[in-house]
């Protein structure tokens, strides 16, 4: 990773818009602080793209769009790679944040970037009409930058998913680890399906209901994993019920968009999640020592 940000930093200096992919249903979470302060450094413009909005809560998706765009330098939309119509739109967006570039003297040279796994490369493929970058659903595919030609006035730059060293906060981490932007190796699959669980049964408990057919009233998430279980039968030879297998369905379910459009962080929900993750400040004492 240090090496793909040194690599990223020289780039930065070589292009004018940033196109930042996101996962619509987290993100925040998803946001790699280093992005942030690469582009800022350099003054670049981005245009934030929030992917999979297919997947994701239309009115989390809203009040996302609605935060980004009040941020200084900076355009969101959502829509999904996968769907060309969308793809089509982003070019003319970047073309307005330089309206100085996209001639044949200059042409405008955008940089797709992101942490693993949120789309980068489909959107790159989307954006080409060919298979020019290697698509996976595994975090890190792309593991080197690749320029291409997008025609003649508009270069692109793919670069590797680029995490940031230390996820300040737990939640995150789980929140990228549900969407499978963190490999299986770093997480364990029922504490990620537990928390996903703890989110289905605060905000989407209908979804829950009418995907594994059981009541949610009195349920945490560690008890939707044994529902799961045992509404498809997992058990192990002892008997006992098989929860990493129904920890892995629900994780699926929801990577896949089976449960619905879930959205897991709103701008409300992050910023009382901070709030709580603040110290409180100490308070001086007026009496003598």
């Amino acid at each position: 990773m240090t090496s793909a940000k040194k690599k990223a930093a020289e780039t930065m200096e070589r292009i004018d818009v940033v196109i930042e992919v996101l996962d619509a249903r987290v993100p925040a979470a998803g946001s790699n602080p280093m992005i942030k302060e690469l582009r800022e450094h350099r003054q670049r413009p981005c245009l934030k793209i929030l992917n999979k909005t297919d997947l994701a809560d239309p009115v989390a998706t809203k009040a996302w769009l609605d935060h980004f765009n009040k941020q200084k330098g900076v355009t969101a939309v959502a829509l999904s790679c996968k769907k060309p119509g969308d793809v089509a739109k982003i070019p003319g967006l970047c073309l307005k944040l330089a309206s100085h570039r996209g001639t044949t003297l200059k042409p405008l040279r955008m940089m797709i970037m992101g942490i693993p796994n949120v789309g980068k490369s489909t959107l790159m493929n989307a954006l080409l009409k060919r298979r020019a970058a290697k698509v996976g659903d595994e975090p890190a595919v792309t593991k080197s930058q690749q320029s291409f030609d997008l025609n003649d006035h508009m270069t692109l730059i793919d670069t590797p998913g680029l995490m940031w060293p230390k996820i300040e906060h737990d939640s995150d981490g789980l929140m990228l680890a549900a969407s499978h932007s963190i490999g299986r190796n770093a997480v364990i699959d029922e504490e990620v399906a537990a928390f996903l669980g703890d989110i289905l049964i605060a905000h989407y408990p209908t979804l829950v209901t009418q995907r594994y057919g059981c009541a949610t009233e009195g349920l945490d998430g560690f008890h939707v994993i044994e529902a799961v279980a045992k509404r498809r039968g997992y058990r192990m030879k002892g008997g006992e019920f098989d929860l990493e297998k129904a920890a892995l369905t629900m994780l699926q379910d929801y990577r896949d968009g089976v449960l619905g459009r879930i959205s897991l962080e709103t701008p409300t929900s992050r910023e009382a999640m901070i709030l709580a993750a603040t110290p409180a400040p100490e308070v001086a004492s007026d009496q003598p020592g």
